[in-house]
């Protein structure tokens, strides 16, 4: 065979002969790129015509362009364009060749990932093959998260972030259409922009959130922009992403379909029997069984609640979308505005005093899913809140679910929203009221009167002065008879002057100097690695160690360094922290604090206390050290946090035990089949070599006598002729003597 007849018929051996020796068949390449050339122009003009010769040639110079990078430079943009310009004219395989080429330069490091990334972007939402679209996105996710694999990839992801925020601005400037009656938008309807950008950019966001790719603030905010988006679907997927929840079905394709668990049994049964399809069923139920019981309840993203950019803005926000159109939004659209609204307002300590007069509307017992409303005005409430603002919504849940004229389960959850709203602001309550509330306590249902109870108990804690004298109890008496009373609204105990148990880690620091640890200035280097925190540490530290030694005149430093030499271990924990004028510590104006020094501070407390315990400490510093052991154990964000979200049993109480559904009887059924050996009765399976169910001989010896009486084998006994008889008689004869031998 001649190398011409090389060139054009045999592609995949070229480019085997190129990649062994690239100088040599140089000529032959060139060749092979004019011709591409031309076809390409052809092919921008009829894409159909030479659609399968134009797709081997797009492989072939795909696959040796690392040999050629001169002569392919603008091979890349040239395929970027033909997809991006012409993409809704190209045949299928065209596309799919394309887009596979694109990737494979990407691989080679032909291209960079900012390029792949600006040209498989605008392909998702203008796809319509499920597998060209399952694979731009496995190759979108798969390229973020290997840049990301080491060291956080901020150029990229800053280029990426960008290019989402601009899909997620694109149809954010028109009007909010809803999803109810007449403004429902059908996915039929083409006139009006759905939003197929916004979409995925919060379905890439979302992902790389949950894979831990990106965990900053941007990215939350990307998702935070697409809370106010017009259309209907990218709000939802928004809003359900910092409530924890996933919606039903995902518009993405690689989203798992529940498994016909019917379904795979009854096409065993008819097709034919195989060892290889019975492993491949089992293997199906197996998945089932893991996906179902794998499923647990949604609980809200706090990480992403507390990375909020501006919170009061997208709180208002959120309330301006729930207030201007009501109308327009069905009740669950509602509530799940009014759930998010109301957690960023209890994590953030937002004050949004128009969201309560708009929820009194929906405060009736009659109301649909009115225990998820109570639910969020109980998480909207915090210390900060207004009473005044509060007061109007405790008396109309009083005048709609406490009265003796609805049921017993609808009072239990009355008191028990308003339990959690005055958890929140007790300063809420009226003192008139609360006398009412606490009367249900005495109620023959065990839901009111533990409500009723919870209350009280409540009262008894944080403003007992409300209370009646004979409810108050034996401790909140005390209190009040020795003048113990609770800080109104908006007082303050005292003013922070210290950091609590700060000299502890300053007599720290200063034993750790005399002791000759003078590379305290590389240690501070180090103490802000893992913290997201970017500042010149070693520097300060330097700084903040020589005015240290400068500023050694004053008499109380010099009280510091004696008590720490002459009682190491009680002054130290004692006057630090339990003695009554505790000194106030120089620490903070020479130092900056890093979180490093932050966590050594409790460590420190920790000991001082636990030596004080040993000491014989009384019940305070018992309680002071269990406290500041929880609080080392809840690293990351506040843990009131997830104390202020509540759920819907805590508003219902403990009720009688409902019926259960059919999943609920399967799953008893199921459990209480554990342990057996074999589903089914064992009756005549004992003395048998292979396991068989009884016959009818065996079973006929166990019939009543009365059924045997009127059965055809014993009326045609008593009818039979004596020839008959004497006919069964030989046979049974000649049968016994046959089984003799």
């Amino acid at each position: 065979m001649g190398r011409g007849v090389l060139l054009t018929s045999n592609l995949p051996q070229l480019q085997n002969l190129i990649k062994r020796d690239p100088i040599s068949y140089k000529e032959e390449f060139l060749q092979q790129w004019n011709h591409y050339n031309s076809i390409r122009e052809i092919f921008r003009i009829n894409p159909g015509e030479q659609a399968q010769h134009f797709r081997e040639l797009v492989t072939f110079i795909s696959q040796v362009s690392t040999c050629y990078p001169k002569e392919t430079a603008e091979f890349p943009s040239q395929l970027s364009s033909l997809l991006l310009e012409s993409y809704n004219v190209l045949f299928p395989d065209t596309r799919k060749t394309l887009v596979q080429n694109l990737v494979m330069l990407r691989n080679k490091n032909v291209i960079s990932s900012i390029q792949l990334l600006k040209s498989l972007f605008p392909l998702l939402p203008r796809t319509t093959s499920s597998s060209l679209r399952l694979f731009i996105r496995k190759t979108i996710l798969s390229d973020i998260r290997t840049a990301n694999i080491r060291t956080k990839n901020h150029k990229l992801n800053r280029a990426v972030q960008a290019m989402l925020f601009g899909m997620v601005e694109r149809g954010a400037g028109g009007e909010i259409v809803g999803d109810k009656g007449k403004n429902r938008v059908t996915s039929t309807d083409r006139s009006v922009n759905n939003g197929e950008d916004a979409m995925w950019a919060i379905i890439l966001t979302k992902e790389l959130w949950r894979k831990g790719t990106w965990t900053d603030a941007k990215s939350v905010s990307i998702i935070a922009q697409g809370c106010s988006h017009p259309v209907t679907k990218v709000q939802s997927a928004s809003v359900h992403f910092f409530l924890g929840s996933e919606e039903e079905q995902d518009d993405s394709d690689d989203e798992e379909q529940d498994v016909d668990v019917r379904a795979l049994h009854h096409r065993r049964e008819i097709n034919k029997k195989t060892r290889s399809g019975d492993k491949k069923l089992n293997k199906q139920l197996k998945s089932a069984k893991k996906k179902r019981t794998s499923k647990t309840e949604s609980t809200p993203n706090f990480p992403a609640i507390q990375l909020l950019h501006d919170p009061q803005t997208f709180a208002e926000t959120l309330y301006d979308i729930l207030n201007n159109y009501d109308k327009r939004f069905s009740l669950d659209r509602k509530i799940l505005l009014m759930q998010l609204l109301s957690r960023v307002m209890g994590a953030h300590k937002l004050c949004v005093l128009s969201f309560y007069t708009y929820i009194v509307k929906y405060l009736t017992h009659r109301q649909l899913r009115v225990p998820s409303i109570l639910v969020a005005l109980a998480q909207s409430v915090h210390e900060l809140t207004p009473p005044d603002a509060v007061t109007p919504v405790i008396r109309k849940l009083a005048q709609e679910f406490v009265h003796p004229g609805v049921a017993s389960e609808v009072i239990a959850a009355g008191l028990n929203s308003i339990r959690e709203v005055c958890r929140r602001q007790p300063w809420a309550m009226e003192e008139d009221l609360l006398g009412d509330l606490v009367e249900y306590r005495k109620s023959r249902d065990k839901s009111v009167t533990s409500a009723a109870r919870g209350l009280l108990k409540l009262y008894r804690e944080v403003n007992p002065g409300l209370l009646k004298r004979r409810e108050r109890g034996k401790d909140a008496s005390m209190g009040i008879a020795s003048g113990k009373q609770p800080l109104p609204y908006g007082h303050n105990p005292e003013a922070a002057v210290d950091i609590e148990g700060l000299s502890l880690l300053e007599d720290h620091l200063q034993k750790l100097r005399k002791e000759g640890n003078t590379d305290n200035s590389e240690d501070d280097e180090t103490a802000w690695n893992g913290w997201d925190v970017e500042s010149d540490s070693s520097e300060d530290d330097s700084d903040s160690e020589e005015e240290w030694i400068n500023v050694d005149e004053d008499d109380d430093d010099l009280v510091v360094s004696d008590s720490e030499d002459e009682k190491e271990g009680q002054n130290s924990a004692m006057s630090g922290e339990d003695s009554g004028p505790s000194r106030i510590s120089t620490l903070v104006t020479t130092k900056i604090l890093t979180p490093a020094d932050f966590a050594l501070l409790n460590d420190l407390r920790i000991q001082a206390a636990s030596k004080a315990v040993e000491s014989g400490g009384g019940s305070k510093t018992k309680r002071k050290l269990a406290a500041l052991g929880a609080n080392k154990a809840s690293v990351g964000f506040n843990q009131d946090i997830e104390d202020s979200f509540i759920s819907e049993n805590d508003i219902l109480g403990p009720r009688k035990k409902a019926k259960a559904d059919y999943a609920e009887r399967m799953a008893s059924i199921q459990k209480g089949r554990e342990g057996r050996e074999k589903f089914g009765s064992n009756k005549g399976k004992q003395n048998k070599a292979v396991p068989s169910s009884s016959t009818n001989r065996e079973k006929a010896r166990n019939k009543p006598i009365m059924m045997i009486l009127s059965s055809g084998a014993v009326r045609g006994k008593k009818k039979a002729s004596l020839r008959e008889k004497q006919q069964k008689l030989r046979a049974h004869i000649e049968k016994s003597k046959k089984t003799r031998h």
